[in-house]
């Protein structure tokens, strides 16, 4: 399958991609639980089946999957990644996802296509919060200069774009661009949905584990731009 025009390229070559996938399929399929499957579908708004993993036992199928096998390239990531995502069940999703943060550090920023039509294909947020904080997020730290794209992000029509947009500071401790932090939840403070609502609460909440009376001082000002349940979730441990 071709992912030109989502990401530029087709799904690249990699010999490594074709044992994973190889082992993965067999691995997950033969663990697979159709009894748990339909109502781990329902929890997730039917945003995909499933094969009925849990997660303890997912992870330690995946172990079992990439033992002995090399470190990989950014070409294997973007292979092994796009093509879990091809296959319908969500927990090959899944392990795309902790395959990426395992080895965020081998991708340049030249992954950041591929990041986002994994953040805005099947999206859910099981998905892309861990995209965002531990995938996108650790390219914009390695490569400042994508954070003109975070910039483009956060005004996307895509809500999960500009979910990622937001969160992909949520690692950053005192590294948090403050600025763009804020500026970022004022662009999105009328929005009408509830996860863009909950991550702006999200990610307040979580820098003021860092600076509490910075994001006091930021809410005492702009408060009353924000809808009830971001102020709620960006003060819960903090107090007004």
């Amino acid at each position: 399958m071709s992912v030109t025009g989502v990401v530029g390229a087709h799904v690249p070559s990699s010999t490594l991609a074709d044992t994973v996938l190889e082992r993965l399929t067999a691995t997950y399929t033969g663990a697979a639980d159709p009894e748990r499957a339909g109502p781990m579908r329902a929890y997730m708004k039917d945003v995909a089946p499933f094969l009925g993993l849990t997660t303890p036992a997912r992870r330690a199928l995946s172990r079992a999957v990439v033992a002995g096998l090399p470190r990989p390239t950014e070409a294997d990531c973007t292979a092994i990644a796009l093509r879990c995502w091809q296959l319908p069940e969500r927990e090959y999703h899944y392990f795309a996802v902790d395959y990426l943060r395992r080895h965020a550090r081998v991708c340049t920023s030249g992954f950041l296509p591929v990041a986002r039509h994994l953040v805005s294909t099947v999206s859910w947020w099981d998905t892309v919060d861990l995209l965002a904080a531990h995938v996108v997020g650790a390219l914009v730290a390695a490569d400042p200069a994508l954070k003109a794209d975070m910039d483009a992000w956060i005004v996307d029509d895509d809500l999960w774009v500009a979910r990622t947009a937001l969160l992909h500071q949520l690692r950053y401790k005192e590294r948090t661009d403050t600025e763009r932090l804020f500026t970022y939840c004022l662009r999105q403070s009328g929005h009408s949905d509830f996860f863009i609502r909950k991550a702006i609460g999200w990610c307040l909440r979580e820098y003021a584990k860092t600076d509490p009376e910075a994001v006091r001082t930021f809410l005492a000002r702009e408060r009353g731009r924000f809808a009830p349940l971001s102020v709620r979730e960006a003060l819960k441990n903090i107090g007004a």
